[in-house]
């Protein structure tokens, strides 16, 4: 707030010795007077005076009588108070033109601006994940005195989902009613926290709920994607496969989105043993991953499998599958559509080093205690590859 005044206050004064200037610093040429321009005014009608009286226009008797009136209205209109410059500097001007600026300018910023607003702005301070929890238990609180407030049920359950508060937020979208049937995007939205509070089971209502939203709008994105999550869970990868074809081809191609489903889908086709429409345009590696019995008892349910495919001494990936862990042996294959960049897909190599890690956090550094396979270089477009991850990184 300080900062902001001075500057105003630098700027103020500023515009006034500019608008002052004249009065200030007085011009070094003595200005006219008012009486040397009066008697330059009356000295021109004489002139022209004397030009009409010899030209024939008056006659002398008419001339005497209007040079006598000149001359007397010229000692009226000058006296000696009109000797003074009239462009010289006066104090009271100077004085009279500051007051008039700063109580104007004064005036507009406390009409049209806030200090007070802007004073609170600077002192505010950011918000806190317990200030959002305050707000929101007491969003919480006033909606349980107005409970037929459907919509408010609904703003509620999204703002428990943001926290992560998703057993409240199946709460208030039940308690929503009838106010989301009508809306795709709801539907979608409460399948997804009850699938969530069951542990990724999609059975029963959540399906239910995502069949109805499918119904009301056949494209809503969210909807589809459950649709074939709840296929992958159920296992049936050929349905996931089409029904996330049929997302891919809403989604704008190169974003991270649409990587990200591709992704997806050739999990699917992997886990599926499902053949992949990318293996017949563009070249890919596919085979079974096997894991070596004394270390198959480190392997968790929560840890991460990601199949790694780099140009043979390099560092950097080309293409990485990353899916949960089942069952050993574990099909995989790697396509253009898990590139890391699109403009450097793994179809262009000849060959490729391959490796497995299975990670406990599923970060892309190895980590302490990964279980690895032996790196493998091989054909690109070459299938039936056999890797083993027989190997715990240090």
């Amino acid at each position: 707030m300080t900062s902001f005044l001075i500057s105003a206050l630098l700027l103020l004064v500023l515009v006034l010795v500019l608008l002052l200037r004249p009065f200030i610093f007085p011009p070094k040429v003595e200005a006219t007077s008012r009486r040397q321009m009066n008697a330059a005014i009356y000295r021109e009608e004489l002139d022209k005076l004397e030009l009409e009286r010899g030209a024939g226009s008056i006659n002398d008797a008419d001339y005497e009588i209007a040079h006598a009136e000149m001359r007397q209205r010229l000692f009226q209109d000058t006296n000696e108070e009109d000797d003074r410059s009239v462009m010289g500097s006066s104090k009271l001007t100077v004085i009279g033109l500051c007051i008039f600026i700063t109580v104007l300018s004064a005036g507009f910023y406390f009409f049209l601006g806030d200090a007070t607003r802007i004073a609170e702005k600077n002192t505010q301070q950011p918000m806190t994940q317990d200030g959002v929890e305050k707000m929101v238990a007491q969003f919480a609180a006033k909606m349980e005195q107005d409970p037929t407030n459907l919509q408010g049920w609904v703003m509620l359950a999204r703002s428990y989902r943001i926290l992560g508060r998703n057993v409240e937020a199946a709460k208030a979208y039940e308690r929503a009613g009838n106010f989301i049937d009508s809306d795709p995007q709801l539907l979608a939205d409460y399948a997804d926290v009850l699938a969530s509070n069951a542990n990724g089971s999609f059975t029963g209502k959540p399906l239910k709920l995502i069949n109805q939203a499918l119904k009301l709008d056949p494209n809503n994105l969210m909807a589809i994607w459950l649709s074939g999550t709840a296929s992958y869970a159920a296992g049936n990868y050929k349905a996931a496969v089409q029904t996330w074809e049929k997302l891919a081809q809403q989604l704008p191609p190169g974003t991270e989105d649409a990587r990200s489903i591709e992704a997806s889908i050739a999990d699917a086709r992997a886990k599926g043993g499902l053949s992949s429409k990318a293996s017949v345009n563009t070249k890919g590696i596919s085979g079974k991953i096997e894991i070596a019995a004394d270390i198959k008892s480190k392997v968790r349910s929560s840890d991460i499998m990601m199949v790694i495919a780099r140009k043979p001494g390099e560092r950097m990936p080309v293409a990485v599958l990353r899916t949960s862990v089942s069952e050993f042996p574990m099909s995989f294959l790697l396509t253009d559509a898990l590139a890391m960049n699109p403009s450097s897909p793994l179809s262009q190599l000849s060959e490729a080093s391959i490796e497995v890690r299975i990670s406990k956090t599923g970060m892309a550094m190895p980590e302490s205690g990964d279980l690895i396979s032996a790196p493998q270089t091989v054909k690109v477009g070459a299938n039936n590859i056999r890797l083993v991850i027989d190997q715990v990184r240090q």
